[in-house]
């Protein structure tokens, strides 16, 4: 109880528009803090919106568009899980990049990787286009979506066309959305994002109000996101920080070569965290056959929800900790991180026991008797998420520090391990098996080596600087 109430005092403390002194070291810490609080209360609304927006949308959407129309539009939106990676991870490379240089006062950095970095996801966005010009005329989209009726087959190329065109403008403009969340300012682009999901919602409703077809849906639906990143862009580079506009003469080969270094190195994470978390319902089909993927899948769609809370509210320390580490505050990077790992605990721990109890009675009321899990698997599923997101706050500050070849190694073992562990033990012991495989994997190689690194490099380092 006295860790709640420290906690809401100092979250009291911090909510407030008008900033504080940032020329000491605690008033720089309440800034911090205060910009993390903004963004996760914009963050929150956000999610909010896109829920709302989400349930107006899908009905309208498939009463308007027909099983086959609307299946063809599932799949397309699909895609932008794959294509999530399409900026090979240069846009946080070049938000870690903004944060060092907002962290050493470095205007002239600044400029810089905003400029290097906007050039290189234009040309990533150029050769996307390329692509898929060269590639059009030789594709049968038809096939591609396995659609019948005359009208599918007609939209099928020009909405897949339409949809990767708005995709390839969001990556130069998505500069802006790196640039908010390195200055610590993730609050402006959660707001534009909520504008854009609000003026898709429009656009649906006037396309369906004027019966046009699915590309124009397409371009409401993912063309209004650009939009309001395009507004995102005139906002910071017109008004808040003109010096900061993309300008060829800024363009420097050191920076462009760091964030793409870096861009690189975040991109293999990322493929490698999903060769982690995505291979479960491959192993559970070939093991245990597909109606074993739904008896998983659903309670873990289920357990994590408690994840939610941690990308709301901790999500904005990455940048914070950059910005830390630059200017050499190592004593706040401990503090954050400690905070961060207890406020773990207490709120996805809290939320993943409440799961693990009640967790089949709220299942028969969400979805029926047909899914229900027991005990045995829910209980590892809570051990997981804890540990997920303890891992996902211990990396973090590793990405701020941008300290990645320690990362890959044992992200590469951890991935090993876990396929070997999960295959072994689901064959004998079922989904819970499955489960306790990862959970062990992921213990033995990346919570306790990144947790002794951690205390190495920065938790000791601090000790023998104050003494």
């Amino acid at each position: 109880m006295t860790l709640l109430t420290s906690l809401t005092k100092q979250c009291t403390g911090i909510f407030r528009l008008k900033e504080f002194d940032t020329s000491t070291p605690e008033g720089r810490s309440r800034e911090r803090y205060r910009r993390m609080a903004l963004t996760a209360l914009a963050a929150a609304g956000a999610k909010v919106i896109t829920l709302a927006t989400m349930l107006i949308a899908v009905p309208l959407t498939l009463h308007y568009l027909g099983s086959e129309r609307y299946g063809m539009w599932m799949t397309i939106s699909s895609i932008v899980a794959m294509l999530g990676v399409a900026d090979f991870g240069m846009g946080l490379g070049l938000m870690n990049s903004i944060s060092e240089a907002h962290g050493q006062n470095d205007r002239l950095a600044a400029e810089r990787y905003v400029s290097s970095g906007f050039v290189l996801l234009s040309g990533v966005a150029l050769l996307m286009v390329l692509v898929l010009a060269l590639a059009y005329p030789f594709i049968s989209w038809q096939r591609v979506f396995n659609v019948q009726s005359r009208q599918a087959i007609v939209e099928a190329g020009p909405a897949m066309a339409a949809f990767v065109l708005c995709f390839a403008v969001n990556l130069p403009l998505g500069v802006v959305r790196n640039i908010q969340q390195g200055y610590q300012e993730g609050y402006f682009n959660n707001l534009w994002e909520s504008a854009g999901k609000l003026m898709g919602l429009a656009g649906l409703l006037l396309v369906i109000q004027a019966q046009a077809g699915l590309v124009w849906l397409v371009l409401a639906l993912a063309g209004t996101p650009a939009l309001a990143l395009l507004f995102n862009n005139l906002e910071l580079f017109g008004f808040r920080r003109p010096w900061l506009r993309p300008r060829l003469q800024k363009v420097d080969n050191a920076s462009a070569k760091k964030v793409m270094h870096a861009g690189l190195f975040f991109f293999v994470l990322h493929i490698c965290l999903i060769l982690i978390y995505s291979s479960d319902n491959v192993i559970i089909a070939q093991f245990l056959g597909p109606e074993a993927v739904t008896q998983y899948a659903i309670p873990y769609q289920m357990f994590s929800l408690s994840l939610i809370i941690f990308n709301v509210i901790l999500a904005p320390l990455w940048p914070a900790y950059s910005e830390a580490l630059a200017r050499g505050d190592l004593a706040w990077v401990r503090k954050a991180l400690n905070r961060s790992l207890k406020f773990i605990l207490l709120s996805t721990g809290l939320t993943s026991i409440l799961l693990v109890l009640f967790g089949k009675m709220l299942l028969n009321l969400w979805v029926g008797p047909k899914v229900s899990p027991s005990l045995l698997l829910n209980l590892p599923l809570g051990i997981w998420m804890v540990m997920l997101t303890l891992g996902s706050a211990l990396s973090m500050v590793l990405n701020a520090a941008n300290i990645f070849y320690f990362q890959v190694k044992f992200i590469l073992l951890t991935i090993v391990f876990a396929l070997i562990l999960k295959c072994t033990f689901i064959n004998k012991f079922g989904l819970p098996g499955m489960v306790w495989g990862t959970i062990l994997a992921y213990l033995f190689f990346f919570i306790i080596p990144y947790s002794i690194f951690i205390h190495k490099r920065f938790y000791k380092e601090l000790v023998e600087v104050n003494q």
